[in-house]
């Protein structure tokens, strides 16, 4: 029988532990610190795509715009309509001018109410007119025509996010307007819209001004007069204009309060 030597013995331990050294080795998960470190970086990677998502879909809602269409002029006073627009959609339709005065006023209280919710209804302005208000409908439908017009011409150059004439269209956007109160004159109702830039008065309007007889003769020549001078004064101190009086005071007292909630 032969007798166990002490360096046989020490020879078979080492070889032990290095054999569990190795097992103990062999049985580590492969977690490599980079690929570790490369998946605890992927969330904040999507986290960062659905806050582009969500920005770009407050981007689509701000390319929500209003278009303005033209004054038609009927036989008892001026129409014109502005659309709210969004994604190529009338979102808000509404008359800035309609027929004012005696009967005038009644037909239109009645009839543009419809006609907006036809609007909107249609997309297009293919819509009834209203019994009783056949001017004011045929003006509402000529100036929503041209609005629709306006929008397509406007909207075929922003459909790529990042095309030069959407970036370029992009100062435009800071323009705000801003409607004043009804001054009522012993003619009619004057109301005064302006255009601001900053605090400056880039375009003045009156959407609304007596009309009807002399009274629609005086708002042609007047009210163009008031509207350069209120641009160029960029305040409410302007000329009253000679044989419209009523109408300068109202413009007057509608620019300041237009000028008071621009705050200017």
């Amino acid at each position: 029988m032969k007798t166990n030597h002490p360096i046989r013995r020490f020879v078979l331990a080492s070889a032990a532990t290095v054999s569990g050294i190795v097992l103990l080795l062999a049985l580590k998960p492969a977690t490599d610190p980079a690929a570790a470190s490369a998946q605890a970086g992927a969330a904040p990677q999507q986290t960062a795509a659905a806050q582009g998502a969500a920005q770009g879909g407050a981007a689509e809602q701000a390319g929500a715009g209003t278009v303005l269409g033209d004054v038609v002029r009927t036989e008892y006073g001026p129409v014109q309509v502005r659309l709210t627009m969004s994604g190529g959609k009338i979102t808000k339709a509404e008359a800035v001018q309609a027929p004012s005065g005696g009967t005038s006023s009644q037909k239109t209280e009645l009839s543009v109410p419809k006609l907006n919710q036809e609007a909107v209804a249609a997309g297009n302005a293919d819509i009834d007119s209203v019994s009783g208000a056949t001017y004011t409908s045929e003006g509402y439908k000529k100036s929503l025509q041209s609005a629709l017009d306006k929008a397509k011409t406007s909207g075929g150059t922003s459909d790529s996010p990042g095309s030069p004439d959407k970036a370029s269209a992009a100062p435009a956007a800071q323009a705000r307007v801003v409607t004043g109160a009804v001054t009522n004159t012993q003619y009619g109702p004057v109301q005064v819209r302006l255009t601001l830039e900053g605090k400056k008065i880039t375009k003045a309007e009156a959407v609304q001004a007596p009309s009807g007889g002399t009274s629609s003769q005086k708002t042609e020549l007047s009210v163009p007069k008031l509207n350069q001078e209120a641009v160029a004064a960029g305040n409410a101190d302007i000329d009253t204009v000679s044989g419209a009086t009523y109408t300068s005071e109202g413009y007057k007292k509608s620019l300041q309060s237009a000028l008071d909630k621009a705050g200017v």
